[in-house]
């Protein structure tokens, strides 16, 4: 076998093994793993949003509505300069 072929294909292959070794890496998430008090704040949230974890008859459509409210809120808080974890009550 001629060695150019031999080059094409093993850089190829190194070609296929990083694409698939990058598509499987885990993104690094910078917020860190949240504390019981944050999951509550969040779950109060989404409560005072609409979202009833109960309701599994209604169940995609009431979090996705629930999850719009409360994105929109937390962008005006964040336009509004107030800190993330910051609820207006």
């Amino acid at each position: 076998m001629n060695p150019l072929p031999r080059l094409a294909l093993g850089v190829l292959a190194g070609a296929c093994w990083f694409a698939s070794a990058a598509a499987l890496a885990q993104p690094y998430d910078q917020s860190g793993p949240l504390t019981r008090a944050q999951v509550r704040a969040d779950l109060i949230e989404w409560r005072q949003a609409g979202y009833d974890p109960l309701d599994w008859v209604n169940y995609p459509e009431n979090a996705q509505r629930a999850g719009a409210i409360v994105a929109q809120q937390r962008a005006a808080r964040a336009a509004a300069g107030a800190p993330a974890g910051q609820t207006s009550q």
